[in-house]
């Protein structure tokens, strides 16, 4: 089973990501590793933090000639801020006045800064919640997520992603496809698919900046090559849909997720909810795919399709009501460096979140401890699927 754990604090000295599961003889291009890091780091609307990293992965254990061992892969990425917070992040030795000047007594509302502090009695200093609480985690996320996408594409799979909405600026009301979000450039300052309403959303966003106010939005992700059969309807917990929810909803920031049609269907009729089956020239298909891909927690080898809504940035220039929890009386949260808005950022990590549940998926279904068996199951799956007609199933990039 394909697993993955990242360690790290935000402004330690690195972020750590380990994939425990995957199989010997995946040949890995660290560029595109580091390419995917620098999609996560862009976008407009973020801080001061982003003109510090530079993100590049370094590997530390599990390949060899850049060809997976089967062993477990380490992937770290450094912290260069770490330089500018030696003193107070040190592992063994800090600085007592320097910690000082940076303790955090007031938490702020929206952030994990009071229940963090409850569960692990963290009262004195609530920086011991947020270092490790912060967004600064899903770039390892990203830098396992681009291994797994890697991973797919030695069977057709590919993920893209695009904003959808932008605070009260609603650019698709409805769930994308994938041709849509093949149109985002990954250069624009806010990743639509819309260049034409990006100087708008840009002004919107120098606006919302200037009252000192954050903003969330609504991104869309689609996966398209999936076989069907990955998942299962056997058991709760091996559902996919139930397992991309919660990957996607385990995304700091993240609010709700949909599959497919999801709240639009909810409303209306079961004849237009639900897609019919035709046949075609590559099998049996759907003539539309309100399912988002997914039945019964089953890939039906439509596009896997879902949208994710990132709430505002919690951390504000003008801090809400608090309770400084050293002395228990009111005063604002405390203020940390931050973004007016990470939703372009959203779309690149949900990429890669998606991508890793997909390869743990793949791989419990086609597993084996050399690529060479993988693809030797795979194409014994698809033979096995021929059998339901004209190359059935068979995936578009297949």
């Amino acid at each position: 089973m394909l697993s993955l754990i990242t360690a790290g604090e935000s402004h330690g000295p690195e972020l750590l990501a380990v994939l425990s599961g995957l199989p010997s003889g995946l040949r890995l291009s660290r560029e595109a590793i580091d390419r995917e890091l620098a999609r996560r780091q862009h976008g407009f609307g973020r801080g001061g933090r982003q003109k510090i990293e530079k993100d590049q992965v370094e590997v530390r254990a599990g390949l060899r000639n850049g060809v997976t061992l089967g062993s477990p892969l380490v992937l770290a990425i450094r912290n260069r801020d770490f330089e500018n917070w030696a003193k107070i992040m040190d592992p063994w030795e800090t600085d007592p006045a320097q910690a000082a000047r940076r303790q955090v007594t007031a938490p702020r509302p929206g952030h994990a800064d009071l229940a963090g502090a409850w569960k692990f009695n963290h009262r004195e200093d609530l920086r011991n919640v947020l270092e490790r609480a912060s967004a600064r985690e899903t770039a390892a996320r990203v830098a396992a997520g681009a291994v797994c996408k890697q991973f797919l594409a030695n069977f057709g799979v590919e993920v893209r992603s695009g904003v959808l909405a932008l605070g009260e600026k609603v650019l698709h009301p409805g769930p994308p496809s994938f041709e849509l979000l093949a149109q985002v450039d990954d250069h624009s300052p806010l990743r639509t698919p819309f260049p034409e309403k990006e100087a708008e959303l840009v002004a919107y966003v120098e606006a919302v900046k200037h009252q000192g106010d954050t903003l969330g939005g609504i991104v869309g992700v689609v996966a398209r090559g999936v076989p069907p059969g990955l998942g299962s309807y056997t058991q709760w917990d091996e559902r996919l849909d139930g397992q991309l929810a919660q990957a996607v909803m385990a995304v700091q920031a993240v609010k709700s997720v949909v599959i497919g049609a999801g709240w639009e269907v909810a409303l209306g009729p079961g004849s237009k909810a639900h897609d019919p089956i035709v046949p075609g020239t590559r099998g049996l298909r759907r003539s539309s795919n309100h399912a988002g891909g997914l039945e019964g927690g089953v890939t039906n080898g439509e596009d896997i399709v879902l949208r994710a809504a990132m709430k505002p940035i919690s951390t504000l220039r003008e801090p809400l009501p608090s309770v400084d929890l050293a002395t228990l009386e009111a005063r604002p949260a405390a203020y940390e460096r931050s973004d007016v808005t990470a939703v372009p950022a959203l779309g690149v990590i949900l990429e890669n979140v998606v991508a890793f549940v997909l390869a743990r998926a793949f791989l419990a279904k086609f597993g084996g401890d050399h690529m060479d068996d993988v693809r030797a199951s795979f194409e014994a799956y698809q033979k096995r699927l021929a059998g339901w007609g004209p190359e059935a199933f068979l995936t578009p990039n297949c």
